[in-house]
């Protein structure tokens, strides 16, 4: 039985070209060594055999080393784990006890403390002779295969049917650290920036195969297609580039492109016409670069999907998510990476933003006319124009002299303030920020130990070493009512900037041998560092509020474990229809991949959007789960009262129909932060086995009841059967009581011509309301009802027949829907009511 389903009219693209950014001020593969290394490597190049297996510590452990070993190579150490729910953990790393010059880094606080409670300590090992293999088992029907000689890691089903592998192909290669001798030059060179590499080559790579896979999809942050393109083989231009993982501030970026944005997460799905799925996550902050192969590029024709996985630094340290089905390959995920973190009510309705609304007039004049024109919101923004020079935690005194009044006045209103915070702090001996991180040593080092001196909005800067848990906990007491003055409850914070963003650094970034604590070098961190900055922004909130009350804050880069701290976009995209036809693929990407609570600048940061395309962008953006608009401080004002009286009214209905799902909205964040399973879905998410749906990006799913595509109707229908159903949760909106029990989660279900309200939350939950349900609508009921009886309350309601409204929008003339007005039954109680 599926739930009510909602098709709605949003958009027809028009093509136009986009802007071009500064490629030339990015690396090519081929201007990156380790990539076009790995990418020259042959099939088979792989000497390495499996020896030595035993188990240990409830893993099981083998040798890596080179079949034959003239060179005197060290062994590499392999630990294969298996935890419950389909989900195998595998980790490849320099044998430590051989003392290498320098420990590689492992990506602390991502994995989850609760999967340990997962884990299935392994006690024994079956052995397969053709090939000499080591077997272990799974569970639920699957087994991980160690084979031996050639070296590869695979899962299996029990009847043999391969689901995913590694180094199938012979493309592993893990390039150990080495001690500089005399002579030894290791510098590589982009442009006029030099790595001094003090540790050599360290990069790995291997190939990893999707058996039975029609697409494969993930690995954002990429403004291309939501199925991912070959990149290498058949068909595929030599010139193609493999999809880049590095965090990186890109502007205008192309729509159609496989280079990396603002934020990595290695994590892949597969997808294939047997409805099955399945994934495989990499946990490695440094750059990676990902080859998907086109079929017959080994010259074989099969069902499966081959990829290269590159990466500079870090070790293998990879999970297989056997699926089958795709809601249990994102639970795997989640239950490795996180849930998402439960938002505060207000966080899922409308935000109002542009850098930048100059002072407290301008302030409460774009609130009043909200007001005057009747379009809901719930936040506005103020970006790096509102402080002090550029100085975070500051207020501009002039433009911004009563900062708690002008929140109090919107927090009067139920509204909230956003202003941001980026981790580039202003080099200025009478900044107190940069004169406590100073004197205390919390600043990223360059490569000669002194604290790392970059250019960025204030001008000179450094950067708060974010990898550090004690720098972490004094950033977030940073946001205390007492050091951050002029904030109050209703004050939330927006982290961008921190890819890190260093306008004069390679790549307009951090270079590559700056130094963090312990010695770690910014290329083995690079990708988490906004991570650890989002982390430590949202743990301030908490603090400020003693815990009580959910925190928000909005990150531009990404990488796995994000979604535990907040709510990310997709950056400075522009105003052009292929900017708004791509923010559906990446923002179904990223959930996917574990980021659901996402959206992208309604009407595009750059440029001025015509009339059409900005309200299309509404009307699309409604959906995201994340909706923002935002505006560049060269465009000019675009508020929804701006473009003429039919255009207000379009824009005004798409944010009501916004507030108008609202609830349905929240009930899905609550399945996200409970299961994992994102707001936003592909259609084969809820449609497996309809291959239609696979290389679909344009209509996508808000849960399992709301479709949206490019079509001109609206509809709410009962399916065939004449039944539906769903949910519907209902916590206080604002504090962590929900994890305490205190929430509302009732199932309806219509069936038979009776409408059901019941209780499925745990006996433990409780949450009195006396809220009460106003109207009902159905459409697709066949007959035509005079009344409805509602029991337990032994009464009749009335019906009518009419239009469809939902935010003032009517779906047309000739769509009927039969509404059961004022009921009188309470949203947190069991009923029935039934069609007479």
């Amino acid at each position: 039985m599926r739930s009510l389903l909602f098709s709605l009219s949003l958009l027809c693209f028009a093509s136009q070209t986009s802007l071009s950014w500064k490629k030339e001020e990015f690396r090519s593969c081929d201007q990156t060594p380790f990539c076009k290394r790995a990418r020259s490597r042959a099939p088979g190049t792989c000497s390495l055999i499996a020896t030595d297996v035993t188990i240990s510590d409830g893993d099981l452990v083998a040798k890596l080393t080179p079949k034959d070993n003239d060179d005197h190579i060290n062994p590499l150490i392999l630990s294969l784990s298996v935890y419950r729910n389909g989900i195998v953990r595998l980790r490849i790393d320099e044998d430590h006890s051989l003392n290498p010059p320098k420990k590689r880094f492992r990506v602390p606080d991502v994995v989850v403390s609760e999967l340990e409670a997962k884990k299935i300590r392994l006690e024994k090992f079956a052995t397969e002779n053709d090939p000499p293999s080591s077997v272990v088992h799974v569970g639920d029907g699957y087994e991980a295969v160690v084979r031996h000689e050639p070296f590869e890691v695979y899962v299996r089903e029990r009847s043999g049917r391969r689901v995913l592998s590694l180094n199938s192909h012979g493309l592993f290669d893990f390039e150990q650290m080495r001690k500089k001798g005399e002579g030894d030059n290791w510098e590589e060179k982009f442009r006029t920036h030099t790595d001094s590499r003090p540790f050599g080559s360290q990069s790995i790579s291997f190939d990893v195969s999707f058996y039975e896979s029609s697409f494969v999809y993930g690995i954002p942050e990429h403004a291309t297609s939501f199925a991912l393109k070959p990149t290498k083989g058949p068909g595929v231009e030599e010139s193609a580039e493999p999809y880049r993982l590095f965090n990186l501030d890109v502007f205008e970026y192309d729509h159609e492109s496989p280079f990396g944005l603002y934020g990595s997460i290695p994590f892949m799905v597969s997808h294939g016409g047997t409805g099955k799925s399945s994934g495989f996550f990499w946990l490695n902050a440094a750059e990676m670069q990902i080859d998907v192969f086109a079929k017959g590029w080994d010259g074989e024709s099969s069902s499966r999907i081959d990829t290269l996985w590159m990466s500079e630094a870090g070790i293998v340290d990879t999970f297989f998510f056997v699926g089958p089905e795709p809601k249990d390959v994102v639970r795997q995920y989640a239950s490795v990476t996180g849930t998402s973190a439960m938002p505060q009510l207000f966080a899922t309705g409308y935000h109002q933003c542009r850098w930048n609304y100059k002072d407290e007039e301008d302030v409460a004049q774009v609130d009043s006319k909200f007001d005057e024109y009747d379009i809901p919101y719930d936040v506005l923004w103020l970006d790096i124009e509102h402080t002090d020079g550029k100085r975070y935690f500051t207020w501009d005194s002039a433009l911004f002299p009563n900062p708690e009044e002008m929140q109090k006045k919107l927090g009067a209103k139920g509204r909230r303030m956003v202003t941001i915070v980026d981790p580039h702090i202003k080099r200025d001996d009478t900044y107190f920020l940069h004169k406590e991180a100073t004197e205390m040593g919390y600043y990223v080092k360059d490569s000669s130990g002194k604290d790392f001196d970059g250019w960025c909005w204030p001008g000179s800067s450094s950067y708060i070493d974010m990898l550090s848990p004690e720098i972490r906990e004094w950033w977030g007491g940073r946001f205390s009512y007492k050091n951050y003055v002029g904030s109050t409850p209703s004050l939330y914070i927006w982290n961008d900037m921190n890819e890190p963003s260093v306008f004069n650094g390679p790549e307009v970034t951090m270079p590559r041998d700056a130094l963090h604590v312990g010695g770690v070098e910014h290329r083995e961190v690079h990708n988490a560092y906004g991570y650890y900055f989002h982390m430590a922004t949202s743990d301030g909130l908490v603090m400020r509020g003693e815990g009580k009350d959910r925190p928000f804050v909005l990150s531009r880069a990404i990488f796995p474990g994000t979604q535990r701290y907040g709510a990310i976009w997709t950056g400075d995209n522009t105003a052009e229809w292929e900017h708004l036809r791509v923010s559906i693929p990446m923002l179904l990407t990223l959930g996917l991949t574990g980021i659901t609570f996402s959206g992208a600048d309604i009407g595009g940061f750059f440029g001025n959007p015509e009339p059409e395309l900005l309200v299309r962008w509404y009307q699309v953006g409604a959906y995201y789960p994340f909706f923002r608009g935002h505006a560049h401080h060269d465009t000019k004002r675009r508020e929804p009262w701006l473009f003429g009286e039919r255009n207000t009214e379009l824009m005004r209905d798409a944010i009501h129909t916004r507030y108008t799902l609202l609830p349905y909205f929240y009930t899905l964040f609550r399945e996200a932060n409970v299961t994992g399973v994102p707001v936003l879905r592909p259609l084969w998410m809820e449609f497996p086995q309809d291959e239609a749906t696979f290389s679909n990006d344009e209509a996508f799913m808000v849960g399992n009841g709301l479709l949206v595509q490019g079509v001109y109707t609206k509809v709410i229908a009962l399916n065939s059967s004449q039944e539906a159903d769903g949910e519907l949760y209902i916590d206080d909106g604002k504090s962590f009581e929900f994890k305490r029990g205190a929430y509302i989660h009732r199932r309806f279900v219509f069936s038979n011509g009776v409408l059901t309200s019941t209780n499925i939350a745990p006996p433990e939950a409780s949450l009195s309301s006396q809220c009460l349900i106003d109207r009902i609508i159905l459409l697709g009921h066949s007959s035509g009802p005079n009344s409805a009886l509602v029991e337990p309350l032994n009464q009749k309601a009335e019906i009518e027949m009419g239009p469809l409204r939902m935010g003032g929008l009517v779906a047309s003339s000739g769509t009927r829907v039969l509404t059961i007005r004022k009921p009188g039954v309470r949203v947190d109680q069991d009923w029935t009511i039934k069609i007479l």
